[in-house]
């Protein structure tokens, strides 16, 4: 059973917008996965005008095969809003298609979104 709470405060943890440079800014959207043997990892985006930044869930995803891991049992996204406060979001398409890439059974892997939880299968129904 995932701890979604707990999922949820690891990533605003970490969420906390910033300009990196003129170019870059980052953090505006955190991420935490949990994988299979039960660890966390987080990551922030990093936004750049050239589109060469990357998504919160690949940054925590390059943390987890860091640490020699690659199955995923879930994930959540946060966005900080301008008001301060925080809400769940969803993996963007190309979040979910590298997530499923990772592992073979990643597309098991849970998506916390707003409301309810869902399957990666069940927001990328149609993988190539």
């Amino acid at each position: 059973m995932i701890d979604w709470e707990k999922m949820i405060e690891q990533a605003k943890k970490v969420c906390r917008p910033r300009e990196l440079s003129q170019n870059a800014c980052a953090a505006s959207v955190a991420a935490a996965i949990v994988t299979d043997q039960g660890n966390i990892y987080t990551g922030v985006c990093i936004d750049t005008p050239c589109s060469m930044g990357f998504c919160a869930e690949h940054a925590a995803a390059a943390a987890m095969i860091t640490a020699g891991e690659n199955r995923i049992a879930g994930v959540v996204a946060v966005h900080k809003k301008d008001d301060g406060g925080f809400e769940v979001i969803p993996p963007c398409g190309r979040c979910r298609e590298f997530i499923c890439q990772l592992h073979d059974d990643n597309h098991l892997a849970q998506v916390k979104l707003n409301d309810r939880v869902v399957t990666m299968d069940e927001l990328l129904p149609f993988r190539w």
